[in-house]
C-alpha cells in the first residue's frame, strides 16, 4: 500500500498513526495492497479555502475527501480487488483540536485525527453519512476500524466518540 503523508500544517502530528491507521483501514476493507492514498494536513486557512471552493461552505471543517478512481470495497466474491488511485484525505489539526476538547470522551488532537482519517478513507470508498442509515452504517464501520487498530496498538478504552461534521 502506497500511503504518502504530507503535513502542510505547521502543527507537530503524530504522522506515523495517521499512516498506520489509514494502512490498518484500507486492510481491513479489502482495498489492493498496490493501491495510493494520500493524507495531506493543512491549516484553518487552507481548509477554509478548500471548503469554500468545493462544498461552498465557509469556514475550515475536520476533513476533506477527494476521490480519483472511486474504488469500492471488492464483495466477497471477488477473488482480486481493483488497485487504483484512491485519491486525497485532508485533514485540519485546528478543528481537530476544538473537536476533541468538546467531544463527550474528551480526547487528543492525535487520537481525533485518526478517527477522522478513517472517516476520510470511508468517503474516499463511498460511503457517506448524509441518510440515517447511511450514518449507522458508516459510523459503526468507522468505529469498528479504529477499535480494532487501538487494539492492535495495545490502546485500551473506548475510541473517541464520531465528532465528524
Amino acid at each position: 500500500m502506497s500511503i504518502d503523508v504530507n503535513n502542510e500544517s505547521g502543527t507537530e502530528v503524530d504522522e506515523r498513526a495517521i499512516l498506520d491507521i489509514a494502512r490498518y483501514a484500507l486492510a481491513r476493507m479489502r482495498i489492493h495492497p498496490l493501491s495510493e492514498l494520500s493524507v495531506i494536513v493543512v491549516d484553518a486557512d487552507a481548509m477554509e479555502q478548500l471548503h469554500l471552493q468545493w462544498m461552498d461552505l465557509p469556514g475550515p471543517t475536520d476533513v476533506m475527501s477527494f476521490p480519483m478512481d472511486e474504488l469500492r470495497p471488492p464483495s466477497k466474491d471477488d477473488d482480486e480487488p481493483p488497485q487504483g488511485l484512491l485519491g486525497d484525505v485532508v485533514l485540519c489539526p485546528e478543528v481537530a483540536t476544538r473537536q476533541a476538547k468538546e467531544a463527550s470522551t474528551q480526547h487528543t488532537m492525535d487520537e481525533e485525527l485518526q478517527l477522522l482519517t478513517v472517516h476520510g478513507v470511508l468517503h474516499l470508498l463511498g460511503y457517506d453519512h448524509e441518510e440515517p442509515d447511511e450514518k449507522v452504517e458508516m459510523f459503526g464501520l468507522q468505529s469498528a476500524i479504529v477499535d480494532g487498530w487501538r487494539a492492535e496498538q495495545g490502546v485500551s478504552g473506548p475510541s473517541p466518540a464520531p465528532t465528524v461534521s
